[in-house]
């Protein structure tokens, strides 16, 4: 028996927030000190380093509970399930709804329980719950739907990422270009198949003395902002850093785990962070295996156009690249792939499985 993924889902938000949308902005660092630099050179740098061309944002009326319903439905459809089978909803997201205009989060009810309600399950056994694990939380929902399957407490599980990134940016602060939103679901079934198809194994780690507060919430850079009003704020160097030394460790542990070559792998569906970060972890991961040639097309981004959605980067590249849908990527039954995240904790996660 083996946790599978039967369905996916995504919803991509409609609104375009292109780099050039930046250029007409007054950046400041953390000390509020304007930076001088022209905003276009500032903007050139930074799709120089992150890749990102575009990234989404949710139209006024959206939440991220109503993106989340979107993709859970689209996923639940594929799957072709019966939604009252459903053991669990496990949601994962950091802000839960903020409403557009505000900078107020929204958690009662948790977002989970709203997806419940919305999809109409009626069940009372389906448990709804949301978790916070920064970006890897989704990944982190998956973990834990395996877990509760092999605990024999659970069979069908819907597992969703859910963000609306673009209700908590300070404008004045660059690393604000990075985010989006988005929402991606997956459907999991506790089940024995031919091609030995699921989960192969799974690894977690939190690091939270020094690293905790790489990203955290904080005031505006602008000066003389408003303290009580707070914004997602980042260390990005630390950031960086930090997953270069911890991340491809564990996901070659999760290979190693499921006794696995690299050489076996045929895709890496990375959290959509940051290009350059992404592709020096997956160098590093090869590195640890003695390979300098990292395979052509074994890392699926689509940051270009979507910027970093936290939570939902990977499951909805993965329903992109699964459905066909997303560049140059395929997968086919049989092959193995890995998932991976790194965020705000800190927290490293990765998932070793065959489709």
């Amino acid at each position: 028996m083996k946790t599978v993924i039967t369905g996916s889902g995504c919803y991509i938000p409609p609104v375009i927030k292109t780099n050039r949308d930046f250029t007409v902005h007054d950046f400041y660092g953390e000390n509020e000190d304007r930076i001088t630099t022209p905003p276009q050179e500032v903007v050139d740098k930074f799709q120089e380093i992150t890749g990102i061309e575009e990234r989404r944002y949710a139209a006024e009326e959206m939440n991220s509970s109503d993106m989340a319903i979107i993709a859970a439905k689209a996923a639940i459809e594929d799957s072709g399930i019966n939604p009252e089978e459903l053991d669990q909803i496990i949601l994962a997201h950091n802000f839960g709804n903020v409403i557009k205009h505000t900078i107020q989060t929204d958690v009662l009810p948790a977002l989970a329980s709203r997806v419940k309600h919305g999809l109409g399950i009626k069940n009372p056994n389906c448990v709804a719950y949301d978790i916070l694990f920064g970006c890897p939380g989704w990944v982190q929902g998956v973990i834990q739907a395996d877990n509760y399957f092999k605990a024999g407490s659970a069979k069908k599980a819907l597992v969703i990422g859910t963000e609306t990134l673009s209700r908590v940016l300070d404008v004045y602060d660059r690393d604000s270009m990075i985010f989006s939103d988005g929402a991606g679901a997956t459907v999991l079934e506790y089940q024995e198949n031919e091609r030995k198809s699921g989960i192969l194994s799974w690894s977690v780690q939190s690091h939270c003395i020094d690293e905790a507060y790489y990203l955290h919430l904080g005031k505006s850079n602008f000066p003389g902002s408003d303290p009580r009003i707070r914004y997602i704020k980042m260390k990005g160097r630390k950031v960086y850093e930090y997953a270069m030394q911890h991340v491809p460790a564990a996901m070659k542990d999760v290979l190693d785990k499921a006794g696995v070559s690299i050489t076996e792998v045929k895709k890496v569906f990375i959290h959509q962070a940051n290009e350059k970060m992404d592709e020096g972890i997956i160098k590093r991961l090869f590195r640890l295996y003695g390979i300098k040639e990292i395979p052509e097309h074994i890392m699926p981004m689509n940051i270009h156009k979507l910027g970093n959605s936290s939570v939902a980067t990977i499951p909805t590249l993965f329903d992109m690249v699964r459905k066909g849908n997303w560049d140059v990527h395929d997968l086919n039954d049989g092959d193995i792939i890995m998932f991976a995240s790194v965020g705000a904790g800190m927290n490293i996660n990765a998932i070793c499985y065959r489709m």
